[in-house]
């Protein structure tokens, strides 16, 4: 059903496409019968002739009786004909023009409502789109929009609408953090993941992503083996989301598996040959490759460049020596496992 209601759509769109023409305004219309007209075709829900009336009348009698209203007007002409950009536009316009009108709180009121549907596309309206996996930028605007509606008009008519759907933007932007936060643990980037979760926790309290950014925080400690930061929080997620989906009898489940960093021959063979050994607690691919790096950089060096004693033979850096050397270890300290050494 909701294929063929999508064709359907496609075609009528692009019948009206093929079959529209550019309407052309009577010049010798007054006022009233301009904005007559405009009003019929915003009762017959036909936004673009409503567009061309409203935007003739503006410019015909910029300082009529009925000029404050058409700029208004004008903007939910436009955001009901689905051009959210010339609605914002018209809508800052109007702003910038009347900031002391009667009705100015209808043109922040008609700005934030166009960011805030401006991301539910054709294919959101009949597809199960998960809205907090997609970019923030117009949910993000929707919200600082509304904020200055209820900010600077408290008991605007507008204001309780406003409120509802800023909080409902602020559990879409705290769940999108959550899975940019998982993305990074997916990633094995826990710095950032940690950050993510953080972030959560500290601006967006309140909301149900409250948990999963502690859940995220433990996570991410655990894998850099921050255990004091681990427990931290750890005991913080317990103490207020004992019912979380990470705690299972009061244990801790990471909810991102563990990347396999092994090479594809070692995943082929089931790890009977090794490319590479496997990593130190605490040691990363990064790290090694660094020191590999400068080591083929001093090897590199050409030996009239390096430190000579006074015969002119070169001077080489003595490495210090391993803790735990086994060379010189006898059998009774390999029996005992090093107590009596």
């Amino acid at each position: 059903m909701q294929v063929k209601h999508l064709l359907l759509i496609a075609i009528l769109a692009m019948t009206a496409a093929c079959s529209s023409t550019k309407d052309v305004v009577d010049e010798n219309l007054s006022e009233v019968e301009l904005y007559q007209q405009a009003q019929t075709d915003l009762d017959n829900n036909s936004y673009t002739s409503a567009t061309t009336k409203l935007k003739a009348l503006e410019s015909r009698y910029p300082f009529g009786r009925y000029a404050d209203q058409a700029q208004l007007e004008l903007i939910y002409a436009n955001y009901k004909n689905a051009e959210p950009e010339a609605a914002k536009s018209a809508a800052e316009r109007f702003i910038r023009l009347h900031p002391q009108h009667p009705n100015v709180d209808y043109a922040y009121y008609l700005k934030g409502l166009t960011s805030f549907d401006q991301d539910v596309g054709l294919l959101a309206r009949f597809l199960p789109l998960d809205m907090t996996k997609r970019d923030p930028g117009a949910a993000r605007d929707s919200y600082n929009e509304f904020a200055q509606l209820t900010s600077r008009f408290p008991n605007s008519r507008y204001a309780p609408d406003a409120k509802q759907r800023m909080i409902y933007l602020r559990n879409l932007l705290a769940s999108y953090e959550i899975h940019v936060a998982h993305y990074y643990l997916s990633r094995q980037a826990y710095v950032a993941a940690a950050n993510r979760g953080r972030y959560v926790v500290e601006n967006f309290q309140e909301t149900p992503s409250v948990g999963d950014g502690l859940a995220v925080m433990t996570e991410a400690y655990q894998r850099l083996h921050l255990d004091q930061l681990e427990a931290t929080s750890l005991e913080t997620l317990k103490l207020n989301y004992p019912d979380h989906p990470s705690l299972q009898d009061g244990q801790f489940v990471p909810q991102v598996a563990e990347a396999d960093n092994r090479s594809w021959l070692s995943k082929y063979t089931l790890g009977l040959i090794e490319s590479r050994p496997p990593l130190p607690p605490g040691e990363t691919r990064a790290n090694q490759d660094v020191i590999k790096q400068y080591q083929d950089a001093k090897d590199a060096i050409p030996a009239e460049l390096k430190p000579q004693d006074e015969n002119g033979d070169v001077i080489e850096e003595q490495e210090p020596e391993a803790l735990g050397n086994n060379e010189d270890r006898s059998w009774f300290s390999y029996m005992t496992f090093g107590v009596f050494d």
